[in-house]
């Protein structure tokens, strides 16, 4: 069963073959392949620094990826807190499911657990944003009860970013599911 864990190099030849199909997407370019083999150690720990050290302009998140076993499917980052910056684009949670594991129900998975993270870092409402052309998203948020609060064309975009407002409750349940 698929699970939300903390970044490890247990996950190393996962991981560099999620960047190398995302690569092939042209996104997360900045990833280097070669460093990424030679210094995967520094690279998990950075993940892992920023839940107590945020970067100058950036906030707090939690880094988890979900994982089966040892493949890497995906990753999510849960912000304890907005800036400026994400109560336009990004919000309180982002999610990026590996391109070969896509259309398999992980994305809604992820959020679950992500929201299930959320409420015990003592979150009770979370914003997330998608471009309004990722239908697969919009799909996954409404799913974990997404409640639409507007779409933005902004600076720098050609695309509309919509905004959507989750309430995590003190039980959690995916619409259509018992928990």
């Amino acid at each position: 069963m698929p699970q939300l864990v903390l970044p490890s190099s247990r996950y190393q030849r996962s991981f560099i073959d999620a960047v190398r199909e995302y690569h092939a997407e042209g996104r997360y370019t900045e990833l280097d392949i070669p460093w990424l083999e030679q210094h995967f150690d520094a690279f998990v720990a950075d993940r892992l620094s920023r839940v107590t050290q945020a970067a100058p302009g950036k906030v707090r998140e939690s880094i988890l990826w979900l994982v089966e076993g040892d493949e890497f499917l995906g990753r999510v980052s849960i912000r304890h807190d907005l800036n400026d910056m994400l109560r336009a684009f990004g919000g309180h949670i982002g999610y990026d499911v590996r391109p070969s594991q896509r259309q398999r129900g992980y994305g809604t998975l992820m959020l679950k657990l992500a929201l299930e993270e959320a409420r015990t870092l003592g979150l009770s409402r979370v914003m997330l944003t998608c471009d309004s052309t990722n239908e697969a998203s919009r799909r996954i948020i409404q799913s974990n009860g997404g409640q639409f609060e507007d779409e933005r064309l902004l600076d720098g975009r050609d695309v509309p970013t919509q905004r959507w407002w989750i309430d995590i409750p003190g039980e959690w349940r995916v619409l259509g599911s018992a928990m």
